[in-house]
């Protein structure tokens, strides 16, 4: 059986769109496109007046060569968010079909989902939020036909080990198709699922440079999958989804200079999520520090809402996760500069002093 026949048959029939661009191969003067013949201001090299390539080769490659694959085996896209959407587009038919997902986890699995109008299929987390790969198996009908695992997970920020990628996988053949997101595997000291893709046809992996690559603003993010997945998602993809500056910028990252600077910012983030942790646990009215391996913390508090308050007060945005399924008492805090951090810490320091000095005052007024 191909990982083919999990997809929507009339996707896998039809006809895709080509692109002026895909027909401009050995072109030297571009009529094709009814595209303006003059670049605009300040665009320097650019060349913007041009639709940029649907897969920029150079980038494509970059890709590879940073994830071990091969370039057929690797979509480019607008983020992690794109090829979510495309993987259930592909293989969901709406009202028929279902994706699988293991709450609390990212919100735009179901969003998508939902927007095509697929089902979803919840097996929650364990109570220390750690993936119950035999739950999820049991739960799989034939109408699953895609299974969502986030490591480290956000928003709790655990890992699912490569062992169970693998058990799943081998237990999902010819079932469904499983799909890998990693966007903070950089901040782990685990292997990458990507190692797994000759391995497995129904294995793909979700990878961007939004988060360790600092290019959340550019909307780069990557599919490494099977070829024949790869292909098809091709099928249905916009025709030209990567903005020139932004792909610039890419190859800027990956650019050996731009690699040093990753390493380093990693660094600092690994050695701040600890100390944070650290400093967090030690604080009054901290229930639990929850274990991470992403550039996050998630943190319950004795009063979530009253220490969400005092920060945003003090001008220091952090994640409600409040709503999240294990999560009532919850804040997501991602590891920013040292300097933040300690904005962060000072500011709860201080909550936490003039709750203990109220209780006081209560103390002493009941006494008198």
């Amino acid at each position: 059986m191909s990982v083919l026949d999990l997809a929507r048959p009339e996707i896998r029939a039809m006809q895709p769109y080509s692109s002026a661009r895909m027909e401009a191969s050995g072109g030297r003067v571009f009529l094709n496109a009814n595209e303006s013949a003059w670049a605009p201001p300040g665009d320097g090299e650019l060349a913007c007046n041009r639709y940029p390539d649907p897969q920029p080769a150079a980038l494509v490659d970059a890709l590879a060569r940073l994830y071990g694959v091969r370039p057929s085996q690797l979509l480019v896209g607008r983020g992690s968010d794109e090829a979510i959407d495309l993987l259930v587009r592909a293989f969901c038919r709406a009202g028929e079909d279902a994706i699988a997902i293991q709450p609390p986890t990212f919100g735009m699995y179901a969003v998508s989902a939902q927007i095509q109008n697929a089902g979803v299929v919840t097996v929650p987390l364990q109570s220390d939020f750690t993936l119950d790969v035999d739950a999820v198996l049991a739960a799989i009908t034939p109408a699953v036909k895609l299974v969502f695992v986030c490591t480290p997970n956000n928003p709790t920020g655990q890992l699912v080990p490569l062992r169970d990628v693998v058990r799943l996988a081998q237990a999902l053949t010819d079932r469904a198709l499983l799909v890998v997101d990693e966007a903070y595997i950089e901040f782990s000291d685990a292997p990458s699922a990507t190692s797994l893709v000759n391995q497995f046809d129904n294995l793909a992996v979700l990878r961007t440079l939004s988060k360790a690559w600092a290019l959340a603003g550019a909307r780069i993010g990557s599919l490494v999958a099977n070829e024949d997945v790869i292909g098809l998602l091709r099928r249905i993809i916009a025709p030209y989804p990567l903005p020139r500056p932004c792909v610039a910028l890419a190859m800027q990252a990956l650019a050996d200079e731009g690699q040093a600077a990753a390493r380093a910012h990693i660094a600092i983030v690994r050695a701040q999520r600890e100390r944070m942790a650290s400093a967090l646990a030690a604080m009054p009215g901290v229930r639990e520090v929850l274990p991470s391996q992403a550039n996050f913390l998630a943190i319950r508090h004795d009063d979530a809402a009253a220490v969400y308050q005092r920060l945003r007060g003090a001008g220091i945005l952090v994640r409600d996760i409040q709503r999240y399924p294990q999560l009532g008492d919850a804040l997501r805090i991602t590891i920013g500069l040292p300097e933040e951090n300690d904005r962060v810490l000072d500011v709860l320091q201080q909550m936490a002093a003039d709750v203990a000095a109220t209780v006081n005052e209560t103390t002493a007024g009941q006494g008198a």
